[in-house]
């Protein structure tokens, strides 16, 4: 039997505990904030060494674990590393999801809960390409690295970015495959850049009535909103290759991410996530807050953004800004022609599907790390069906396919040529 049908018989053989074992994740709550992962670390550390698979916990921080392994294949070849992360989006209100948003629940073809698709589902598809190829060790070349790590939804500073820069040569590689939402008729080989930015305004204040000795705050701060968002009308010059696969690309990207998705990846995008000020009524607020989160396409830089922010605030004396330097990053891309890609591509179709096409990430993910460090980086994964919303949910037969492409692609990057 040759590789890939061995590969596609186990899945089909493990298929209900491919599915359990997703169920189990979800229900192991890993919120960030507070951050802590431990329980659902030791959950994928003992799942791992049940299969009699290396892995082991790398942390920085107790309360952060990284659940990591590698081996070497039979031959000498390339090194992979597999990535995906164990926290995720707090759930919020339970009275807003229609189950416990802890749960687990597989039902109606689905499996329900929060971080299934941000991104336990990619993970899993990790963790059974680990297990999986390591049993094929022999007839393999190069070396296989997992990292599952804990502060993806933080900026990753004690996930991805340590591991690369504290363990260079067992998980930089020559290759990232990455799990997260991306919708199945797509392969991200980039992604948009954050510039994140607090702002405050401060005036003297006074009582409602008395609006003739102070500046409003907050008034000043709409205005000076209304300023930033003329950043979004700034041209950005990107490069020939990341363009023309953009255009290539619009109709999945649109189709999957919905109408305009396309257009905002071309531009830059301000969203004002946080507003806050005033004390009362009828006090005339001294004091205004906000954060703002500025989406950054390819091809620009902070450097520039802060250029014309700082024009901006000439017109705002009352006003201070305060980039938040470790929840922001530059764009990042990797080849849109790699080997990876094409084999995605091939992987996919080889399953059924339509050619994924090219695509620039409008989120931003633990690839950057890879990418910023000089490594390829492709992500593949599910549609992001209510990804940060109540009711987060993920299709079985979706999951399964991620699962397969994953591990049929990994083991055709370390086939032995």
């Amino acid at each position: 039997m040759d590789i890939k049908q061995q590969l596609l018989a186990w899945i089909e053989q493990d298929r209900e505990e491919i599915i359990q074992f997703l169920s189990e994740f979800v229900s192991t709550p890993s919120p960030n904030p507070p951050g802590d992962t431990t329980a659902a670390a030791q959950f994928i550390l003992q799942h791992i060494q049940k299969h009699q698979v290396p892995a082991e916990v790398r942390a920085a921080k107790d309360w952060l674990p990284n659940i990591v392994g590698s081996f070497e294949a039979a031959r000498p070849g390339r090194h992979l590393v597999l990535n995906g992360h164990i926290d995720v989006f707090p759930a919020g209100d339970s009275k807003n999801w229609s189950r416990d948003p802890w749960s687990g629940t597989i039902e109606n073809g689905k499996i329900h809960g929060r971080g299934v698709v941000d991104m336990k589902c990619g993970t899993a598809a990790s963790i059974w390409t680990y297990i999986y190829l390591y049993r094929l060790r022999e007839r393999l070349a190069g070396k296989l690295a997992l990292t599952c790590v804990s502060d993806e939804e933080t900026g990753g500073t004690w996930g991805a970015k340590w591991l690369i820069e504290t363990f260079p040569t067992e998980f930089a590689g020559d290759c990232m495959l990455n799990g997260e939402p991306s919708v199945p008729n797509m392969v991200r080989f980039g992604e948009k850049g954050t510039l994140r930015v607090a702002f405050e305004v401060n005036t003297p204040g006074a009582h409602a009535a008395y609006t003739h000795l102070s500046d409003n705050a907050i008034r000043v701060a709409t205005a000076l909103i209304h300023d930033l968002y003329s950043l979004e009308n700034l041209e950005i010059e990107q490069a020939p290759e990341v363009k023309r696969a953009i255009l290539n690309g619009a109709a999945a990207i649109n189709a999957g991410l919905g109408k305009g998705a396309s257009d905002i990846l071309n531009r830059i995008t301000v969203c004002v996530g946080v507003i806050q000020g005033g004390i009362k009524i009828n006090i005339m607020p001294g004091h205004c807050r906000m954060e703002v989160d500025i989406r950054m396409p390819v091809g620009a830089t902070h450097t520039v953004l802060i250029e014309h922010i700082e024009r901006i605030l000439t017109r705002y004396p009352q006003a201070k800004y305060f980039p938040i330097w470790t929840h922001s990053c530059e764009p990042t891309y990797s080849p849109p022609d790699h080997e990876m890609m094409q084999i995605l591509k091939t992987t996919v179709v080889g399953l059924g599907l339509p050619e994924p096409a090219a695509a620039v990430s409008l989120g931003a993910t633990d690839s950057k790390h890879w990418r910023q460090y000089g490594v390829p980086a492709y992500v593949y994964g599910c549609r992001p069906t209510n990804m940060a919303k109540a009711d987060e949910q993920v299709e079985i037969k979706e999951y399964l396919h991620i699962v397969r492409t994953h591990v049929l692609a990994a083991a055709a990057y370390l086939e032995f040529r």
